[in-house]
């Protein structure tokens, strides 16, 4: 890599103890700037690494005073003979050598920063979220974007190879709203009438496969006006992916390749072979249709084991699930009070009942005394776990409570330090129900997206059993974090009509909003099939990073907001006017 310019010879990162001897030329910014008697140190910056500069007052005493001027993230530019470095540095590749300096420019003084700029800062999330080009100087967000960058690179020329086209779709489209909220973009040339940014490029990848390009990808800008969590963006990119006379297991084995080759490529990491895991098993084993599988503890349905002990909690409830705690018998009460805290908190659940066993079985609540001894320790067997551990007990609506369950699994394998935290474990979860029923609105709704196909084996029963039918679906989960989600499409316009029947979409409500693609499935359309990754969530998982914020270099923060910049803000009336919009105070 060449990297010379007018301004310098090499970068701050280059020099080793073979170039001793050599006079170069460095620019970058003043990271530590140190005065110990007569000499004044400056770590000299840039995105490559650090060389140590030196001036010394026995050399050039002029020049020792000028660079006593020098302060954090002055941009200078240095010239001088590398040298070997006295007090070497094994921390830094540049370590063995400094540059013993002969002259300086300033080229840009700085203002004192409001925060650290190094490898740990002091400086809170949203200072550094103002002030977030100076975030962007700090070791660790150097390190993301550059690892970001890589993984781009990567993800172009792994899918290149094999045979995909990068094709782009429009960002402004027709607002069809299904699901989150779609961010809308008023037209000036057409009073009343607004574009939308869009959700996913859904429906044009699909007609790139109706337009004969077998197979399509694009790392692409998506835009959804939801509420925000720690993995979600009101902007963000994905890896969109489409794939011609594929079924399900073709796509799923491309995209793992895809996956076990990145983590090996980049972290040098071994992925082992992804399992497929039915929905159901993920939600009854771990009580989420994500699981983290990178530790053992697993929900047991204890329903009928506890029915018809005269226990009304039990007898009445639809679903008993048991959650093991491995050495739970040591866990104090206190904890015990803040876990049922927290789930009652974050899961609206009214508690939960508890069984230790140490030397003999305690409870919180009459288990024992209604159970007996011997159906409880026959509960400890069934959850695989024995004397020293315990068991978490709760009663109610199956989804509820097993939702409930997988919440807390998660949380005390966190508290309790079960994770380990340099493996890596994905998988697909599969045949998820096609449809699930809208109590409010009273229709059912897509549990994907409305262009996802039944399996073949259910379309009969989706006249008279919906709920039942399971969709040719699939999601990939690391480490308990969705990364991409995917489906086999439907390419048959009367059974895409029926979906919509079945969503509550007239046919008019369905040509208004997709007559161009009902109209397109008509002529020849192939079976085909695709998957999305979200890019920041896939490479914030690489990185162990807790928030896909650490990854994007100028994201919204946690309110949706850019702080920055001050937006969302305010347009001016002429702007108002132009585009024929009143705004209507709340």
């Amino acid at each position: 890599m060449n990297t010379q310019t007018a301004y310098r010879t090499h970068t701050c990162g280059e020099l080793r103890l073979k170039d001793a001897g050599k006079h170069v030329k460095l620019v970058g910014w003043a990271r530590r700037v140190r005065v110990l008697g007569g000499v004044v140190f400056v770590d000299l910056w840039d995105r490559y690494g650090i060389t140590q500069v030196v001036f010394n007052q026995q050399w050039d005493k002029d020049l020792y005073e000028q660079a006593r001027e020098i302060d954090r993230e002055f941009v200078i530019q240095v010239e001088g003979e590398v040298r070997e470095r006295e007090n070497k540095n094994p921390n830094i590749p540049t370590g063995d050598i400094e540059i013993k300096a002969a002259s300086f420019k300033i080229l840009s003084k700085s203002k004192v920063p409001p925060f650290i700029i190094e490898e740990h800062t002091d400086g809170g999330e949203d200072l550094r979220a103002k002030y977030r080009y100076l975030d962007l100087r700090r070791p660790p967000m150097q390190r993301n974007l550059i690892f970001r960058h890589r993984l781009l690179q990567f993800t172009r020329n792994w899918l290149s190879e094999k045979g995909f086209l990068e094709l782009e779709t429009p960002f402004l489209i027709k607002s069809t709203p299904e699901g989150a909220r779609d961010f809308v973009v008023p037209s000036r040339l057409y009073p009343g009438h607004f574009f939308a940014l869009p959700q996913s490029p859904q429906l044009f990848k699909q007609l790139f496969m109706i337009s004969g390009f077998d197979k399509y990808f694009q790392i692409v800008r998506c835009f959804r006006d939801e509420d925000l969590r720690a993995d979600r963006q009101p902007e963000f990119t994905q890896i969109d992916c489409e794939m011609s006379f594929v079924d399900q297991q073709d796509v799923m084995n491309t995209f793992e390749q895809f996956v076990a080759d990145a983590f090996k490529s980049l972290l040098d990491y071994e992925l082992e072979p992804f399992e497929r895991m039915p929905y159901e098993e993920a939600m009854n084993k771990y009580g989420t249709d994500k699981p983290d599988t990178r530790f053992g503890i697993l929900i047991t349905d204890i329903t009928k084991d506890v029915k018809g002990f005269g226990f009304k909690v039990f007898d009445t409830s639809e679903y008993v699930g048991a959650l093991p705690v491995p050495d739970g018998s040591s866990i104090t009460r206190k904890m015990w009070d803040h876990w049922e805290e927290y789930i009652k908190r974050v899961a609206d659940v009214p508690g939960f009942f508890y069984v230790t066993w140490k030397d003999e079985l305690k409870a919180k609540g009459p288990i024992i005394k209604i159970l007996g001894e011997e159906t409880v320790k026959e509960l400890f067997n069934k959850s695989k776990v024995g004397p020293g551990d315990a068991l978490i007990i709760m009663a109610g609506p199956w989804e509820k409570i097993v939702s409930a369950l997988g919440t807390l699994r998660l949380h005390i394998a966190k508290e309790l330090n079960l994770i380990p935290k340099d493996r890596f474990k994905a998988l697909f979860v599969v045949d998820f129900p096609l449809l699930s029923w809208n109590e409010e609105e009273n229709h059912w709704e897509p549990n994907h997206h409305p262009f996802t196909a039944p399996k073949e084996s259910d379309i009969p029963i989706l006249d008279t059993n919906p709920g039942k039918v399971k969709a040719k679906a699939y999601d990939l989960v690391i480490n308990g974090v969705e990364i991409a989600g995917g489906s086999i499409r439907i390419h048959n316009q009367s059974l895409q009509q029926k979906i919509f029947d079945l969503l509550g979409l007239s046919k008019e409500e369905a040509y208004q909003k997709f007559g161009f693609f009902l109209e397109a499935l008509q002529y020849g359309t192939p079976p085909h099939g695709g998957i999305a990754f979200g890019f920041d969530r896939l490479t914030a998982i690489m990185l162990g990073e807790e928030t896909i914020r650490s990854v994007i270099a100028f994201p919204k923060n946690k309110s949706g907001r850019d702080p920055m910049l001050d937006a969302p803000a305010p347009i001016s009336e002429e702007q108002l006017k132009e585009l024929h919009i009143k705004i209507i105070e709340p």
